[in-house]
Protein backbone atom coordinates (compact mmCIF):
# COMPACT_ATOMS: atom_id res chain seq x y z
CA UNK A 1 0.00 0.00 0.00
CA UNK A 2 0.95 3.71 -0.85
CA UNK A 3 1.09 4.68 2.88
CA UNK A 4 3.32 1.54 3.98
CA UNK A 5 6.33 2.93 1.92
CA UNK A 6 8.59 5.58 3.98
CA UNK A 7 11.05 8.03 1.78
CA UNK A 8 13.90 10.12 3.46
CA UNK A 9 14.97 13.20 2.23
CA UNK A 10 18.35 14.59 3.04
CA UNK A 11 18.91 18.49 2.59
CA UNK A 12 22.72 19.02 2.34
CA UNK A 13 22.73 23.04 2.87
CA UNK A 14 24.97 25.75 3.42
CA UNK A 15 23.55 26.46 6.83
CA UNK A 16 22.01 23.47 7.98
CA UNK A 17 21.93 19.60 6.75
CA UNK A 18 18.38 18.31 7.09
CA UNK A 19 16.95 14.89 7.46
CA UNK A 20 13.56 13.85 7.00
CA UNK A 21 11.69 10.94 7.50
CA UNK A 22 8.14 10.78 5.83
CA UNK A 23 5.19 8.43 4.97
CA UNK A 24 2.13 8.88 3.37
CA UNK A 25 -1.14 8.09 5.62
CA UNK A 26 -4.54 7.27 3.76
CA UNK A 27 -5.30 10.43 3.04
CA UNK A 28 -2.55 10.99 0.93
CA UNK A 29 -0.83 13.74 3.02
CA UNK A 30 2.90 13.46 4.21
CA UNK A 31 3.69 12.61 7.65
CA UNK A 32 6.90 12.95 9.18
CA UNK A 33 7.90 10.59 11.40
CA UNK A 34 11.48 12.33 12.42
CA UNK A 35 13.87 14.61 11.61
CA UNK A 36 17.61 15.40 12.05
CA UNK A 37 19.59 18.47 11.92
CA UNK A 38 23.34 19.70 12.47
CA UNK A 39 25.19 22.53 11.39
CA UNK A 40 27.08 22.80 8.02
CA UNK A 41 30.43 23.58 8.25
CA UNK A 42 31.68 21.98 5.13
CA UNK A 43 29.40 23.25 2.57
CA UNK A 44 29.62 26.79 0.84
CA UNK A 45 27.28 28.20 -1.39
CA UNK A 46 25.56 25.46 -1.79
CA UNK A 47 28.99 23.38 -3.10
CA UNK A 48 30.59 20.71 -0.91
CA UNK A 49 34.49 21.71 0.48
CA UNK A 50 35.08 19.72 3.44
CA UNK A 51 33.93 16.34 2.99
CA UNK A 52 35.21 15.10 6.35
CA UNK A 53 33.10 18.06 7.93
CA UNK A 54 30.36 17.25 5.51
CA UNK A 55 29.94 13.62 6.44
CA UNK A 56 29.93 14.27 10.23
CA UNK A 57 27.26 16.37 9.61
CA UNK A 58 25.09 13.88 7.65
CA UNK A 59 25.85 11.00 10.38
CA UNK A 60 24.58 13.16 12.55
CA UNK A 61 21.32 13.96 11.20
CA UNK A 62 20.31 10.52 10.48
CA UNK A 63 21.42 9.39 13.62
CA UNK A 64 18.93 11.92 15.15
CA UNK A 65 16.01 11.10 11.95
CA UNK A 66 16.88 7.40 13.02
CA UNK A 67 16.23 7.89 16.66
CA UNK A 68 13.16 10.11 16.69
CA UNK A 69 11.50 7.80 13.95
CA UNK A 70 12.45 3.91 14.92
CA UNK A 71 13.16 4.07 10.99
CA UNK A 72 17.11 2.75 10.14
CA UNK A 73 18.03 4.51 7.41
CA UNK A 74 19.77 3.45 4.03
CA UNK A 75 18.58 5.30 1.24
CA UNK A 76 17.95 9.18 0.87
CA UNK A 77 17.08 11.58 -2.12
CA UNK A 78 19.43 13.97 -1.76
CA UNK A 79 19.48 17.56 -3.24
CA UNK A 80 21.96 19.67 -5.54
CA UNK A 81 22.26 23.34 -5.81
CA UNK A 82 25.12 25.80 -6.14
CA UNK A 83 26.51 28.62 -9.14
CA UNK A 84 27.34 25.69 -11.24
CA UNK A 85 23.42 25.09 -12.29
CA UNK A 86 23.07 25.49 -15.56
CA UNK A 87 19.64 25.06 -17.23
CA UNK A 88 19.08 24.76 -21.43
CA UNK A 89 16.33 24.16 -24.21
CA UNK A 90 17.01 21.30 -26.81
CA UNK A 91 14.74 19.57 -29.50
CA UNK A 92 15.25 15.88 -29.96
CA UNK A 93 13.61 13.70 -32.38
CA UNK A 94 13.54 9.59 -33.13
CA UNK A 95 11.91 8.00 -36.17
CA UNK A 96 9.83 5.22 -35.76
CA UNK A 97 9.24 1.73 -37.91
CA UNK A 98 5.60 2.31 -38.84
CA UNK A 99 2.92 4.78 -39.18
CA UNK A 100 0.25 2.20 -38.39
CA UNK A 101 1.72 1.35 -34.93
CA UNK A 102 0.64 3.79 -32.25
CA UNK A 103 3.19 5.73 -30.34
CA UNK A 104 4.05 4.07 -27.09
CA UNK A 105 5.18 4.90 -23.49
CA UNK A 106 8.59 3.16 -24.70
CA UNK A 107 8.70 5.31 -27.49
CA UNK A 108 8.54 8.52 -25.34
CA UNK A 109 11.16 6.94 -22.86
CA UNK A 110 13.37 6.48 -25.59
CA UNK A 111 13.34 10.01 -26.90
CA UNK A 112 13.81 11.23 -23.25
CA UNK A 113 16.94 8.91 -22.54
CA UNK A 114 18.06 9.77 -26.15
CA UNK A 115 18.61 13.59 -24.30
CA UNK A 116 20.87 12.03 -21.25
CA UNK A 117 23.25 11.50 -24.13
CA UNK A 118 23.62 15.26 -25.48
CA UNK A 119 27.08 16.56 -25.52
CA UNK A 120 27.62 18.85 -22.64
CA UNK A 121 30.53 21.42 -21.94
CA UNK A 122 33.14 19.62 -20.27
CA UNK A 123 33.36 19.20 -16.95
CA UNK A 124 29.59 19.07 -16.64
CA UNK A 125 26.88 16.33 -17.08
CA UNK A 126 22.63 16.47 -17.18
CA UNK A 127 20.63 15.48 -13.89
CA UNK A 128 17.28 16.55 -15.55
CA UNK A 129 15.60 16.10 -18.77
CA UNK A 130 12.13 17.52 -18.41
CA UNK A 131 9.86 17.13 -21.55
CA UNK A 132 7.86 20.36 -23.18
CA UNK A 133 5.65 19.61 -25.32
CA UNK A 134 5.85 17.03 -28.53
CA UNK A 135 5.47 17.10 -32.13
CA UNK A 136 4.03 14.25 -34.10
CA UNK A 137 4.58 14.24 -37.88
CA UNK A 138 5.13 17.93 -37.51
CA UNK A 139 1.98 18.67 -35.34
CA UNK A 140 2.83 20.91 -32.59
CA UNK A 141 1.75 21.46 -29.18
CA UNK A 142 1.24 17.83 -28.30
CA UNK A 143 1.68 17.29 -24.52
CA UNK A 144 1.16 13.60 -24.47
CA UNK A 145 1.83 11.65 -27.59
CA UNK A 146 1.15 8.23 -26.65
CA UNK A 147 -1.26 6.75 -28.59
CA UNK A 148 -1.15 8.84 -31.33
CA UNK A 149 -0.58 7.71 -35.15
CA UNK A 150 2.88 8.78 -37.01
CA UNK A 151 6.44 7.68 -37.90
CA UNK A 152 8.43 11.12 -36.59
CA UNK A 153 8.19 12.12 -33.19
CA UNK A 154 9.85 14.81 -31.73
CA UNK A 155 9.94 17.03 -28.20
CA UNK A 156 10.82 19.75 -26.66
CA UNK A 157 13.42 19.27 -23.50
CA UNK A 158 14.52 21.36 -20.68
CA UNK A 159 17.80 20.17 -19.17
CA UNK A 160 19.23 21.06 -16.51
CA UNK A 161 23.18 20.10 -15.87
CA UNK A 162 25.83 20.24 -12.82
CA UNK A 163 28.98 20.17 -12.32
CA UNK A 164 30.82 16.20 -12.20
CA UNK A 165 33.03 17.94 -9.25
CA UNK A 166 30.16 19.19 -7.76
CA UNK A 167 27.79 15.78 -7.98
CA UNK A 168 30.78 13.37 -7.46
CA UNK A 169 31.35 15.11 -4.00
CA UNK A 170 28.02 14.73 -2.92
CA UNK A 171 27.56 11.04 -3.79
CA UNK A 172 31.28 10.66 -1.99
CA UNK A 173 29.40 12.02 1.08
CA UNK A 174 26.38 10.48 1.25
CA UNK A 175 28.08 7.12 0.64
CA UNK A 176 31.06 7.70 3.37
CA UNK A 177 28.10 8.32 5.46
CA UNK A 178 27.19 4.88 4.96
CA UNK A 179 23.89 5.84 2.74
CA UNK A 180 23.26 5.43 -0.58
CA UNK A 181 21.35 8.26 -2.77
CA UNK A 182 18.18 6.77 -4.51
CA UNK A 183 17.82 10.74 -6.47
CA UNK A 184 19.90 13.25 -7.40
CA UNK A 185 16.95 16.68 -7.25
CA UNK A 186 17.42 20.21 -7.97
CA UNK A 187 16.60 21.87 -5.20
CA UNK A 188 14.27 24.47 -6.71
CA UNK A 189 12.22 21.38 -8.35
CA UNK A 190 11.75 20.47 -4.84
CA UNK A 191 10.82 23.01 -2.70
CA UNK A 192 8.06 23.71 -5.68
CA UNK A 193 6.97 20.17 -5.11
CA UNK A 194 5.94 21.24 -1.58
CA UNK A 195 4.97 25.16 -1.47
CA UNK A 196 3.51 25.74 -5.27
CA UNK A 197 0.23 24.86 -6.17
CA UNK A 198 -0.76 23.03 -9.86
CA UNK A 199 -3.20 26.59 -10.49
CA UNK A 200 -0.08 28.43 -9.71
CA UNK A 201 1.59 26.18 -12.12
CA UNK A 202 -0.27 26.46 -14.68
CA UNK A 203 -1.26 29.87 -14.34
CA UNK A 204 2.68 30.93 -14.44
CA UNK A 205 4.56 31.72 -11.20
CA UNK A 206 8.16 32.24 -10.20
CA UNK A 207 9.45 30.45 -6.81
CA UNK A 208 12.77 32.14 -4.70
CA UNK A 209 14.25 30.01 -2.49
CA UNK A 210 16.31 32.43 -0.61
CA UNK A 211 18.65 29.83 1.78
CA UNK A 212 21.49 30.14 3.65
CA UNK A 213 24.58 30.45 0.62
CA UNK A 214 22.47 30.35 -2.47
CA UNK A 215 19.21 31.84 -4.12
CA UNK A 216 17.06 29.41 -6.11
CA UNK A 217 14.79 30.75 -8.79
CA UNK A 218 12.58 28.37 -10.87
CA UNK A 219 10.14 29.71 -13.16
CA UNK A 220 6.76 27.60 -14.13
CA UNK A 221 3.76 28.52 -16.77
CA UNK A 222 1.21 26.17 -18.55
CA UNK A 223 1.96 23.44 -15.82
CA UNK A 224 5.79 23.01 -16.97
CA UNK A 225 8.69 24.40 -15.41
CA UNK A 226 10.53 26.87 -18.27
CA UNK A 227 13.53 28.09 -16.52
CA UNK A 228 15.62 27.41 -13.10
CA UNK A 229 18.91 28.99 -12.10
CA UNK A 230 20.53 29.18 -8.45
CA UNK A 231 22.50 33.03 -7.80
CA UNK A 232 25.41 32.99 -5.48
CA UNK A 233 24.00 35.13 -2.49
CA UNK A 234 22.00 33.84 0.24
CA UNK A 235 20.67 34.98 4.02
CA UNK A 236 24.66 34.32 4.99
CA UNK A 237 25.79 37.87 2.74
CA UNK A 238 23.65 39.63 4.99
CA UNK A 239 24.79 38.13 7.95
CA UNK A 240 28.62 39.23 6.77
CA UNK A 241 27.10 42.79 5.84
CA UNK A 242 25.75 43.22 9.35
CA UNK A 243 28.87 41.67 10.73
CA UNK A 244 30.59 44.26 8.98
CA UNK A 245 28.73 47.48 9.24
CA UNK A 246 27.85 47.22 12.90
CA UNK A 247 31.23 46.09 13.81
CA UNK A 248 29.73 42.57 15.75
CA UNK A 249 30.78 38.88 16.37
CA UNK A 250 29.96 36.48 13.50
CA UNK A 251 26.97 34.74 15.88
CA UNK A 252 25.62 38.35 17.79
CA UNK A 253 24.94 39.68 13.70
CA UNK A 254 22.39 36.27 12.81
CA UNK A 255 21.07 37.21 15.75
CA UNK A 256 19.99 40.78 15.10
CA UNK A 257 18.90 39.92 11.61
CA UNK A 258 16.57 36.53 12.68
CA UNK A 259 14.97 38.69 15.98
CA UNK A 260 14.84 42.12 14.99
CA UNK A 261 15.68 42.52 10.95
CA UNK A 262 13.62 43.88 8.64
CA UNK A 263 14.28 44.23 4.96
CA UNK A 264 12.42 47.69 4.77
CA UNK A 265 14.37 50.91 6.37
CA UNK A 266 11.21 52.86 6.84
CA UNK A 267 9.20 50.19 9.17
CA UNK A 268 12.09 50.34 12.12
CA UNK A 269 11.92 53.40 14.11
CA UNK A 270 14.47 55.29 15.03
CA UNK A 271 14.31 55.14 18.52
CA UNK A 272 14.72 51.04 19.05
CA UNK A 273 18.21 50.55 20.03
CA UNK A 274 19.46 47.27 20.98
CA UNK A 275 22.59 46.37 23.27
CA UNK A 276 24.88 44.02 22.46
CA UNK A 277 27.19 42.44 25.07
CA UNK A 278 30.75 43.83 24.12
CA UNK A 279 33.96 41.66 23.67
CA UNK A 280 36.08 41.32 27.49
CA UNK A 281 36.70 44.20 29.88
CA UNK A 282 34.81 46.42 26.74
CA UNK A 283 31.38 47.98 27.11
CA UNK A 284 27.98 46.87 25.15
CA UNK A 285 27.63 47.99 21.68
CA UNK A 286 24.63 49.40 20.96
CA UNK A 287 22.95 49.05 16.86
CA UNK A 288 20.30 51.47 15.85
CA UNK A 289 17.25 49.12 14.35
CA UNK A 290 16.77 51.67 11.79
CA UNK A 291 20.46 51.62 10.48
CA UNK A 292 20.11 47.47 10.91
CA UNK A 293 17.59 47.76 8.54
CA UNK A 294 18.87 49.93 5.61
CA UNK A 295 21.97 47.13 6.02
CA UNK A 296 19.29 44.35 5.36
CA UNK A 297 16.86 46.58 3.09
CA UNK A 298 20.14 47.45 0.31
CA UNK A 299 21.37 43.76 0.18
CA UNK A 300 17.89 41.91 0.02
CA UNK A 301 16.73 44.82 -2.44
CA UNK A 302 20.08 43.67 -4.79
CA UNK A 303 19.11 40.06 -4.71
CA UNK A 304 15.86 40.69 -5.83
CA UNK A 305 16.76 42.75 -8.29
CA UNK A 306 18.97 40.00 -9.78
CA UNK A 307 16.71 37.30 -9.63
CA UNK A 308 13.78 39.88 -11.35
CA UNK A 309 16.81 40.38 -13.95
CA UNK A 310 16.85 36.66 -14.68
CA UNK A 311 12.74 36.73 -15.24
CA UNK A 312 13.19 39.62 -17.47
CA UNK A 313 16.26 38.07 -19.78
CA UNK A 314 13.46 35.46 -20.40
CA UNK A 315 10.53 37.49 -21.14
CA UNK A 316 8.42 35.96 -18.29
CA UNK A 317 7.64 39.77 -16.76
CA UNK A 318 4.42 40.35 -17.57
CA UNK A 319 3.44 36.31 -17.73
CA UNK A 320 3.30 35.30 -14.34
CA UNK A 321 -0.80 35.50 -13.17
CA UNK A 322 0.49 33.67 -9.82
CA UNK A 323 3.41 36.27 -9.37
CA UNK A 324 6.07 35.57 -7.00
CA UNK A 325 6.40 32.70 -4.10
CA UNK A 326 9.01 33.75 -1.62
CA UNK A 327 10.58 30.57 0.63
CA UNK A 328 13.33 29.03 2.31
CA UNK A 329 15.06 30.71 5.63
CA UNK A 330 15.31 34.16 4.35
CA UNK A 331 11.95 34.49 3.65
CA UNK A 332 11.46 35.10 7.02
CA UNK A 333 12.39 38.24 7.32
CA UNK A 334 9.79 40.95 8.57
CA UNK A 335 8.67 43.14 5.21
CA UNK A 336 10.40 41.38 2.66
CA UNK A 337 6.50 40.29 0.78
CA UNK A 338 6.33 44.44 0.45
CA UNK A 339 10.20 45.18 -0.65
CA UNK A 340 9.52 41.96 -3.43
CA UNK A 341 6.15 43.53 -4.48
CA UNK A 342 7.92 47.23 -4.52
CA UNK A 343 10.93 45.97 -6.47
CA UNK A 344 9.54 43.72 -8.97
CA UNK A 345 5.36 45.03 -8.88
CA UNK A 346 4.23 41.11 -8.87
CA UNK A 347 2.16 39.69 -6.21
CA UNK A 348 4.14 38.03 -3.75
CA UNK A 349 3.15 35.46 -1.05
CA UNK A 350 5.47 33.46 1.64
CA UNK A 351 5.29 29.66 0.28
CA UNK A 352 4.92 27.19 3.75
CA UNK A 353 4.63 23.38 2.98
CA UNK A 354 1.76 23.14 4.96
CA UNK A 355 -0.70 21.80 2.03
CA UNK A 356 0.64 18.51 1.72
CA UNK A 357 1.66 17.81 5.32
CA UNK A 358 -0.80 15.71 7.74
CA UNK A 359 -0.76 15.86 11.62
CA UNK A 360 2.58 15.16 13.24
CA UNK A 361 4.18 15.88 15.95
CA UNK A 362 7.05 17.89 14.50
CA UNK A 363 5.35 21.06 13.89
CA UNK A 364 8.84 22.78 12.67
CA UNK A 365 8.94 21.26 9.18
CA UNK A 366 5.87 23.87 8.56
CA UNK A 367 8.53 26.57 8.76
CA UNK A 368 9.33 27.73 5.05
CA UNK A 369 12.81 26.68 6.24
CA UNK A 370 12.31 22.85 5.29
CA UNK A 371 10.40 23.53 2.02
CA UNK A 372 13.20 22.13 0.33
CA UNK A 373 13.69 18.89 2.72
CA UNK A 374 9.66 18.31 2.61
CA UNK A 375 9.73 18.58 -1.29
CA UNK A 376 12.87 16.09 -0.90
CA UNK A 377 10.51 13.32 -0.03
CA UNK A 378 7.33 14.23 -1.73
CA UNK A 379 9.86 13.73 -4.91
CA UNK A 380 11.12 10.55 -3.60
CA UNK A 381 7.32 9.11 -3.56
CA UNK A 382 6.87 10.87 -6.87
CA UNK A 383 9.93 8.57 -8.12
CA UNK A 384 8.65 5.48 -6.49
CA UNK A 385 5.06 6.14 -7.87
CA UNK A 386 6.99 6.31 -11.58
CA UNK A 387 8.72 3.30 -10.62
CA UNK A 388 5.73 1.36 -9.69
CA UNK A 389 3.69 2.06 -12.88
CA UNK A 390 6.72 1.54 -15.18
CA UNK A 391 7.10 -2.05 -13.45
CA UNK A 392 3.41 -2.96 -13.56
CA UNK A 393 1.53 -2.95 -9.92
CA UNK A 394 2.25 -6.85 -9.74
CA UNK A 395 5.88 -6.07 -8.42
CA UNK A 396 6.02 -4.10 -5.47
CA UNK A 397 8.28 -1.65 -5.17
CA UNK A 398 11.58 -2.75 -3.07
CA UNK A 399 11.79 -1.45 0.90
CA UNK A 400 14.87 1.02 0.60
CA UNK A 401 13.59 1.90 4.35
CA UNK A 402 13.43 -0.75 6.75
CA UNK A 403 12.18 -0.32 10.09
CA UNK A 404 14.59 -0.88 13.61
CA UNK A 405 13.72 -3.58 15.19
CA UNK A 406 12.01 -3.75 18.31
CA UNK A 407 14.06 -4.62 21.51
CA UNK A 408 13.31 -7.80 22.36
CA UNK A 409 13.97 -8.90 25.92
CA UNK A 410 17.22 -10.83 26.65
CA UNK A 411 15.99 -14.04 28.70
CA UNK A 412 19.01 -16.40 29.74
CA UNK A 413 18.32 -19.44 28.73
CA UNK A 414 16.36 -21.97 31.45
CA UNK A 415 18.23 -24.30 33.16
CA UNK A 416 18.50 -27.74 32.02
CA UNK A 417 17.63 -30.47 35.04
CA UNK A 418 19.68 -33.34 35.33
CA UNK A 419 16.13 -35.71 34.01
CA UNK A 420 16.62 -34.19 30.83
CA UNK A 421 19.41 -36.45 29.83
CA UNK A 422 16.80 -39.23 28.98
CA UNK A 423 16.04 -36.69 25.67
CA UNK A 424 18.69 -37.17 23.99
CA UNK A 425 17.33 -40.69 23.82
CA UNK A 426 14.57 -39.13 21.14
CA UNK A 427 17.25 -40.45 18.47
CA UNK A 428 16.64 -43.92 18.94
CA UNK A 429 14.29 -44.61 16.31
CA UNK A 430 17.15 -43.03 14.06
CA UNK A 431 19.23 -45.26 15.78
CA UNK A 432 17.17 -48.55 15.58
CA UNK A 433 17.14 -48.01 11.85
CA UNK A 434 20.24 -49.30 10.79
CA UNK A 435 19.75 -52.25 8.32
CA UNK A 436 22.32 -54.90 9.55
CA UNK A 437 24.19 -55.52 12.50
CA UNK A 438 26.66 -57.64 13.28
CA UNK A 439 25.75 -60.50 16.35
CA UNK A 440 29.24 -59.27 18.74
CA UNK A 441 27.91 -55.98 17.72
CA UNK A 442 24.34 -56.93 19.40
CA UNK A 443 25.93 -58.58 22.41
CA UNK A 444 28.20 -55.36 23.52
CA UNK A 445 25.12 -53.27 23.36
CA UNK A 446 23.10 -55.37 25.60
CA UNK A 447 26.05 -55.61 28.23
CA UNK A 448 26.33 -51.60 28.22
CA UNK A 449 22.32 -51.31 28.49
CA UNK A 450 22.37 -53.04 31.45
CA UNK A 451 24.99 -52.03 33.05
CA UNK A 452 23.13 -48.47 32.52
CA UNK A 453 20.00 -49.23 33.97
CA UNK A 454 22.46 -50.43 37.27
CA UNK A 455 24.12 -47.62 37.65
CA UNK A 456 20.93 -45.42 37.33
CA UNK A 457 18.96 -48.23 39.78
CA UNK A 458 21.84 -47.26 42.65
CA UNK A 459 21.48 -43.68 41.75
CA UNK A 460 17.94 -43.68 42.82
CA UNK A 461 18.51 -45.73 45.81
CA UNK A 462 21.21 -43.11 46.89
CA UNK A 463 18.74 -40.61 45.90
CA UNK A 464 16.27 -42.12 48.47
Amino acid sequence: MQHDKIVVGLDIGTTKICALVGRKNEFGKLEILGMGKAVSEGVVRGIVSNIDKTVDAIKKAIRQAEEQSGINIGVVNVGIAGQHIKSLQHNGSITRASVDNEITQADVERLTSDMYRLVTPPGSQIIHVMPQDYKVDYEEGILDPVGMSGVRLEGNFHIITAQSTAINNIYKCVTKAGLEIDNLILEPLSSSMSVLSDEEKEAGVALIDIGGGTTDLAVFKDGIIRHAAVLPFGGNIITSDIKQGCLVMQNQAEQLKVKFGKAIAEEASEYEIVSIPGLRDRAPKEISLKNLAYIIEARMEEIIELVYAEIQRLGFQDKLAAGIVLTGGGSQLQNLVQLAEYVTGMDTRIGYPNEHLGKSKIEAVKSPMYATTVGLVLAGYRSVEDRTAQRGYEEPEPNHYRAAPEPRPVVPPAPQPIAAQPQQAAAKPEQEAPKKTSGAGDFFQKIISRTKGLLIDDFDDKQY
